[in-house]
């Protein structure tokens, strides 16, 4: 047991906890913009898996990370249009709709991958990583935490930013109210439907960005499925964190740290058997659900349709 507490354990779980985490931090705030604004983006594993694979395609041809985040971003959104679309404007069910995403995005990717690629798996370079003057010195947790790709520390940014929106802007006043009060807020002049158009691309975009991360920075390579839950995950961590997004940075690391397990155990050197290991972020969703699920609020007028001019 005293492995557990050597540095090369704690550097290993900690870098890794930060590297597994970051894309379900961001499609956890991505997903708590949709909901704030009443639309539940049951797709939300399905915009990731696209915005990986649009985001490794991208930085595999022009060799630019940046490029191939706002690439995934990009392909993301193109995703959330669906929900946008049939949903948003056509009334359609979003739960259905929302599994028809992830469901066509694992046969989407695969097929445009082996396509591409037939049954290789080319790699990518090593993402460049932006040492934090000062901090990544400090011993042990300086490697760990502050040593890592620029968009781990904007990510860390848009936490504060949306922590700001939400509480102090008037689109953060009309979001809330898209998801509670969708009559009032039509009644005040917005339009709910453009209200929540908005939130659900910007859900797009940010899984997306986070699909690319997973891709280009955590694996380095693009494999179909490779998403593997996390967008299940990000949902779980949206609807927890009742609106805060602090909760949802901290919810990310939680299940960061128990993905990232497994190559901390080996390095270590305690064998324990892969498949235990890996069934760990699952076992504590459904603890964590089991503890805080019924403290959790939802807006009221959650996965409901809203028709301009209703009362």
């Amino acid at each position: 047991m005293s492995a557990l507490f050597t540095a090369p354990f704690l550097v290993s779980l900690l870098f890794g906890a930060v590297t597994a985490g970051l894309p379900l931090l961001l499609a956890g705030l991505g997903e708590q913009i949709s909901e704030k604004a009443g639309v539940l983006n049951i797709g939300l594993e399905g915009m990731m898996l696209v915005g990986a694979y649009t985001g490794f395609l991208a930085t595999y041809h022009t060799g630019s990370f940046w490029l191939g985040f706002l690439a995934g971003g990009a392909g993301g959104m193109s995703a959330a249009l669906v929900v946008l679309l049939l949903c948003i404007r056509r009334g359609l069910n979003q739960i259905v709709i929302g599994i028809a995403i992830t469901i066509g995005a694992e046969g989407l990717t695969s097929l445009l991958h082996y396509v591409q690629f037939s049954r290789s798996y080319p790699r990518l370079a090593a993402a460049p990583i932006l040492a934090l003057p000062g901090l990544s010195r400090i011993p042990v947790i300086g490697a760990a935490l502050f040593s890592h790709n620029a968009l781990v520390y904007l990510a860390m940014v848009l936490v504060g930013l949306l922590n700001w929106v939400f509480r102090s802007t008037y689109l953060g006043i009309s979001l809330e109210a898209a998801g509670n009060r969708p009559a009032a807020l039509d009644a005040a002049g917005v339009d709910v439907v453009r209200t929540r158009s908005f939130a659900v691309l910007c859900t797009g975009f940010l899984a997306g960005l986070g699909g690319a991360y997973m891709a280009n920075v955590g694996a380095g390579l693009f494999v179909p499925f490779m998403t593997g839950g996390a967008g299940v995950i990000g949902i779980v961590l949206a609807m927890l964190a009742r609106g805060r997004p602090l909760w949802v940075l901290i919810g990310a690391a939680l299940f960061g740290a128990s993905l990232a397990m497994t190559t901390a155990l080996q390095v270590a050197g305690i064998d324990v058997p892969t498949d235990v290991v890996q069934m760990l972020p699952f076992a504590v969703v459904m603890l964590v659900l089991v503890i805080f699920a019924r403290h959790s609020m939802m807006p009221t007028a959650l996965g409901t349709h809203y028709v301009r001019g209703e009362r």
